[in-house]
């Protein structure tokens, strides 16, 4: 009796088998591989379209602000998954002239999505600063960009750790929102499993379980990051 089988013999009762998600387990790697490319490539996307709307949103200039504004509350007051819709059988296809890769728009879509909430973190760390910094920096002799670059913004990236941390662990579970455009990630994995067998049991709590074991290992490394960073502030006062 093979181990499979013996696992499968021990959770009889419970009506299991362990030997579906076995057979499906090439499916179930690609659709992991493919979470983590799609969540790490739409936040680190994400991370630049934020900082650059969150700067803009500070911005005097209305014509500069208001742009801002827009995309913010846009992507921030809708659902995710109309902006997926959206994308991949609207937007992308006018752009483009063709069908895109579900896996292109997927990137796009939390990247857009995700950078409207990162802007929000990026302005909050900002202004969490006090203003007598930038005065002082900008006494000393150095630009407006020079005082954000090397004054403003590494104290606020401290600041900022936690909820680009929490940003990341979102943007992972959103990330099963792409099964609807058969984009290779977890839930895609799972859904055609469970149309092969018939059997939704093992499929999703498989997937369910490699959520909460992916976001378990991302917020232990962002908790010791902060913590590193915290040690390197306090050592150097």
């Amino acid at each position: 009796m093979s181990f499979v089988e013996q696992i499968n013999q021990g959770l009889s009762w419970l009506d299991l088998r362990v030997d579906i998600i076995w057979d499906y387990r090439d499916l179930f790697i690609r659709g992991i591989y493919y979470t983590i490319i799609l969540s790490m490539s739409g936040v680190g996307i994400g991370l630049v379209l934020g900082l650059f709307a969150g700067m803009a949103k500070l911005a005097r200039s209305l014509w500069i602000r208001w742009p801002a504004i827009a995309y913010i509350e846009f992507f921030r007051g809708t659902p995710l998954f109309v902006q997926i819709m959206l994308l991949h059988f609207a937007v992308l296809p006018t752009l483009l002239g063709r069908s895109p890769s579900p896996v292109i728009s997927g990137i796009i879509a939390l990247a857009l999505n995700s950078g409207a909430y990162i802007s929000e973190i990026f302005r909050a760390g900002i202004q969490s600063i006090a203003r007598g910094q930038m005065e002082a920096a900008r006494s000393l002799g150095l630009s407006h960009g020079m005082a954000m670059r090397y004054i403003i913004l590494p104290q606020a990236f401290r600041r900022m750790i936690p909820p680009l941390g929490n940003e990341l662990i979102v943007v992972l579970k959103d990330s099963s929102l792409l099964s609807a455009i058969a984009a290779p990630e977890l839930a895609n994995a799972a859904r055609i499993t469970m149309g092969a067998t018939s059997r939704p049991w093992e499929p999703y709590m498989t997937i369910a379980v490699i959520y909460l074991v992916i976001t378990l290992i991302l917020a232990s490394l962002v908790s010791r990051l902060e913590r590193k960073l915290d040690y390197g502030r306090h050592s150097r006062s």
